[in-house]
C-alpha cells in the first residue's frame, strides 16, 4: 500500500483479528493477571464462556462487516469522482465508466457485472441517500440492508427516497416506523417493510401502476442442471397468493407418518399435478379447469381451501378512496383487486374489516383452552407470519400456543398467545429456547439459550385514509376545504356545552361523524355483518 496511515490501519485490523481467532480457538480467554489461571475468573465454566465470547465475536463482527462495507462505498464512489476528474476530456462518458467499472472489478477481485452493481448502490448511497449511507457507516445496518434502501429507493423521486430512509431510520421523524427497527430484523425481512412503504406512498397510484404491471404477465420456462427446470409465473399478486396457499395446503394434507417427501416437495408434485391432471386441451372455447372437483385415489386428499387474509379500508372498499388493502403474506394491492375479491365472494379469501361497533372477544380468561376463530384471525393480523426472529414463514397453518402454560395459569388470551411455525413451535418445547411476554398489538420475543433477548418483528400499521368527502371545515380546521356536495346542507345548531366533535388519533380525522348523508350504509352494514 502507497500510503503508510493505511498500510498502518489496516495491520492493526489485521492484528485485531488474530487477537479474535484466538479467542475462538480457546488460546486466549482474558487479559493476562486480571483474572485465574487460562484468564477465567474462578468458578466460570470454561465452555459457557467461550459460547459467550464466540456469540460476542459474532455480533462485533456483524457490525465491523457493516463498516467495512460502509468505507468501501465512500471509497469506490470517491474513486469515481476522482477518475472521472482526471479522464481525459475526449473520452466518452460509456468508456470511462468501463475503465472505471473494470478497475474496481479488478481490485476487488469480482466479475464486471457485480462490480457495476456494487458501484450503482454505493452512488445512491453517497448522493441520495445520506442517513443510509450514515447507518452503515455507525454498523447499525447491514450492506443487505443499505442495497434494499437503494433498489426501493431508485424509482422514486429524491423527495420520497428521503422520506423513505427517514421512515425507518430516523426516529424523529414525523410518522417513523414504529415496528422493530430495519438494523434488527433479516435484510429480507426489511425488503418486505421497505416495499409495502414504498407503494403506499408512491407518487404514482398502485392502481395506475398495477395496470402497467399487468401488461407483462407472463409465464417463463428455463431449462437448468440434472434433467431439471424453472417454470415460473408473473402474475397479479391476488392469484399468486392464492397458488401458492392452496399447493402449500395441499402438500400439508399430503403429510403422513407414512410419507417421506418433504413439504416443498410435496407442494412441487401438488403444482405440477393439478396443472398435468386437472387441466382441459386449451382448443377452441375450452378453458383450464379451476380444479375443484379433485379425485381421491392413493396418495391424493380433497384440497382444502386455503384462507387468505385481505385488510380493506372501509371507505376504499365502498369506492370513495383509492386506498390500497393489504394482501397477507404479500404487502398493499390496489382498492379495485380488494373489491373485486370480496365483490366476487372468492372463497379463498377472507376480508378483514375493522367494526368499532362491535369488535370480537380477545380476552377469555380461563373460560377455554381453545382458540376462537376471531381469536386466531387476530393473531394473524399482529404478528403477520411466525414470531420467531427472521422466520419469513407466513403459511396458515402456524401453530397458536400458550407463552405460559395453560397448566402453569395461562389464560387464552391474545397478550399470553403467540403463533410460531412448526420448525420453531417445535424449537420452543424441545430445546431450551423460550418466548417472553406479548401484548394486544406485539407478539412475543425470544430468549435464547445462552440468555439472550432477540426482539421479534412486529407490524407497523398506518392509520387508514380519510375520504374528501369527510373533512369538513370548522373553527378547529379552518384550512380544510369542503367538499362542494355538502355546501348547500343544513348546518346543525351547536347547544350551549355541546361538546365539539371528537378527533382521531394525533389530532387526525374524528373517529366518527355522522354528516346526514350516505355512503352506502345499507350496504356497509351487510359487508360488516355478513357471513360472521
Amino acid at each position: 500500500m502507497r500510503n503508510p496511515v493505511v498500510a498502518k490501519a489496516y495491520a492493526e485490523i489485521t492484528a485485531a483479528v488474530a487477537v479474535l481467532t484466538g479467542v475462538v480457538n480457546g488460546v486466549l480467554t482474558g487479559e493476562a493477571g486480571e483474572s485465574g489461571p487460562g484468564g477465567l475468573s474462578p468458578g466460570v465454566d470454561p465452555l459457557q464462556e467461550l459460547s459467550g465470547d464466540c456469540l460476542d465475536i459474532l455480533t462485533g463482527a456483524a457490525e465491523a462487516d457493516a463498516q467495512l462495507a460502509g468505507l468501501k462505498a465512500l471509497a469506490a464512489a470517491t474513486f469515481v469522482a476522482a477518475a472521472d476528474a482526471a479522464a481525459s476530456p475526449d473520452a466518452s462518458p460509456q468508456a470511462r465508466e468501463m475503465a472505471v467499472t473494470a478497475e474496481v472489478a479488478c481490485a476487488l477481485t469480482i466479475g464486471g457485472r457485480a462490480a457495476g452493481s456494487f458501484l450503482a448502490v454505493s452512488h445512491a448511497l453517497t448522493t441520495a441517500l445520506p442517513l443510509t449511507l450514515a447507518a452503515l457507516q455507525s454498523g447499525s445496518i447491514s450492506w443487505q440492508h443499505a442495497r434494499v434502501m437503494a433498489d426501493e429507493a431508485a424509482t422514486l423521486d429524491p423527495a420520497g427516497a428521503a422520506a423513505l430512509e427517514a421512515h425507518f431510520l430516523d426516529p424523529d421523524a414525523p410518522g417513523a416506523a414504529s415496528g422493530c427497527p430495519a438494523g434488527e430484523m433479516p435484510a429480507s425481512r426489511f425488503r418486505h417493510r421497505a416495499r409495502t412503504w414504498r407503494e403506499r406512498h408512491h407518487t404514482e397510484s398502485l392502481e395506475k401502476r398495477h395496470a402497467k404491471g399487468l401488461l407483462d404477465r407472463r409465464v417463463e420456462y428455463c431449462p437448468d442442471q440434472d434433467g431439471m427446470a424453472w417454470l415460473t409465473a408473473y402474475l397479479p399478486a391476488d392469484q399468486a397468493a392464492a397458488i401458492w396457499n392452496r399447493t402449500t395446503a395441499i402438500a400439508r394434507g399430503l403429510q403422513g407418518p407414512d410419507e417421506d417427501r418433504t413439504l416443498t416437495q410435496l407442494r412441487a408434485d401438488a403444482f405440477a399435478t393439478a396443472l398435468l391432471n386437472h387441466g382441459n386441451q386449451l382448443s377452441g372455447g375450452d378453458q383450464l379447469s379451476n380444479g375443484d372437483h379433485e379425485g381421491s385415489g392413493p396418495g391424493q386428499v380433497p384440497p382444502p381451501r386455503a384462507q387468505v387474509l385481505v385488510t380493506v379500508p372501509v371507505f376504499s372498499l365502498l369506492g370513495v378512496t383509492e386506498e390500497p388493502a393489504m394482501l397477507d403474506g404479500y404487502g398493499p394491492i390496489p382498492a379495485s383487486m380488494a373489491r373485486d375479491l370480496v365483490a366476487n365472494g372468492a372463497g379463498s379469501f377472507y376480508r378483514v374489516l375493522i367494526d368499532p361497533r362491535d369488535g370480537a372477544p380477545l380476552e377469555i380468561g380461563r373460560t377455554s383452552y381453545r382458540l376462537t376463530k376471531a381469536m386466531r384471525n387476530w393473531l394473524r393480523l399482529r404478528d403477520g407470519k411466525c414470531s420467531f426472529p427472521g422466520c419469513n414463514n407466513q403459511s396458515l397453518d402456524n401453530e397458536a400456543d400458550h407463552l405460559l402454560a395453560w397448566a402453569q395459569g395461562g389464560t387464552t388470551g391474545i397478550s399470553n398467545l403467540g403463533q410460531a411455525c412448526p420448525a420453531h413451535h417445535k424449537l420452543r418445547h424441545t430445546t431450551p429456547w423460550t418466548p417472553t411476554p406479548a401484548t394486544q398489538n406485539e407478539p412475543p420475543g425470544w430468549i435464547s439459550p445462552s440468555g439472550r433477548r432477540y426482539r421479534s418483528e412486529h407490524q407497523d400499521w398506518e392509520p387508514p385514509h380519510w375520504p374528501d368527502l369527510l373533512k369538513q371545515p370548522d373553527e378547529e380546521h379552518p384550512d380544510v376545504q369542503e367538499h362542494p356536495d355538502l355546501q348547500d346542507r343544513p348546518r346543525p345548531l351547536k347547544q350551549p356545552g355541546h361538546p365539539k366533535r371528537r378527533e382521531g388519533p394525533r389530532g387526525g380525522p374524528p373517529d366518527f361523524v355522522h354528516l346526514g348523508i350516505s355512503l352506502g350504509e345499507d350496504g356497509l352494514e351487510r359487508l360488516l355483518h355478513a357471513h360472521s
